[in-house]
């Protein structure tokens, strides 16, 4: 990650803006474009911390001087001036990979097709009421970037999406959870299922050596698409058929749950 220069914030949403405020406390020259118009609440916020921003288009000019670009999720990696400015080899990253860099806190990630929000929303229920310091972020809340400029969590839990985890690169996260893969988005994959999966996939790669995934392991496509033959992370499964191994499973309607060899078992119906 680059400390000093320039930085261009494609897209002014939630995301764009949370990341532009972000380079900017880091001492960041950052310049936002939207090809859009910037919602009224948004443009008060980038006046606020005198970040430069347009509208209404991109102006490849002041765009293409960047040290770094930072895609909005909502901006396809195939529109034409993500397309040029990584044709010109510049590097474009995302917020959440952004953000991820300036935060010492254990992340932990959730995907998947359906049941995301859900999810997070647990397992973030869980840890705040165990007590711990916190966030929730991603595709739910406020922007992850936003919350590392202005708050200390120890812990963060975010929604990912298959377009926040698209063109990701670095590892920053300490758990990922992978939920289920079934079609969808596909106009943005060009149709393509198997880019759609090798989207979702990618959340394994993210993960930090030392780390954990979780996934599901009666989903047909994850269990054809997970390597668990790497040593560099732990992989824990969860089914609904009897317990094989690490994670958990279900037989007799009872919940059996093994990390680390420490069996534990529990009525479905407690």
């Amino acid at each position: 990650m680059i400390n000093e220069g320039k930085i261009v914030v494609l897209g002014s949403g939630e995301s764009g803006t949370g990341s532009a405020i972000l380079a900017h406390k880091k001492g960041f020259n950052v310049f936002v474009s939207d090809a859009g118009k910037i919602k009224d609440k948004y443009k008060t916020e980038l006046q606020k911390f005198g970040i430069a921003f347009e509208e209404g288009g991109h102006t490849e000019s002041l765009i293409f001087q960047a040290d770094l670009i930072i895609k909005s999720p909502g901006i396809s990696e195939n529109s034409s001036i993500v397309r040029n400015a990584i044709q010109r080899g510049m590097s474009v990253s995302s917020e959440i990979e952004f953000a991820g860099a300036y935060t010492k806190a254990i992340i932990i990630g959730v995907t998947g097709t359906n049941g995301k929000t859900t999810t997070t929303l647990l397992i973030y229920h869980i840890l705040k009421k165990s007590g711990l310091n916190v966030g929730l972020a991603g595709n739910v809340g406020y922007s992850f970037a936003r919350q590392v400029s202005e708050q200390n969590f120890d812990y963060y839990v975010l929604e990912l999406s298959s377009f926040q985890l698209d063109g990701m690169q670095s590892p920053i996260l300490d758990v990922g959870v992978l939920l289920n893969i079934t079609p969808d988005h596909l106009d943005r994959y060009n149709n393509s299922m198997a880019n759609y999966t090798q989207s979702k996939m990618r959340i394994v790669n993210l993960i930090k050596s030392g780390g954990a995934v979780v996934y599901c392991a009666d989903d047909k496509i994850i269990k054809s698409s997970i390597s668990t033959d790497s040593d560099r992370i732990r992989y824990y499964h969860f089914s609904l058929e009897p317990l094989v191994g690490e994670g958990a499973g279900i037989q007799n309607e009872e919940i059996t749950i093994n990390i680390h060899q420490n069996p534990i078992s529990m009525s479905i119906h407690d």
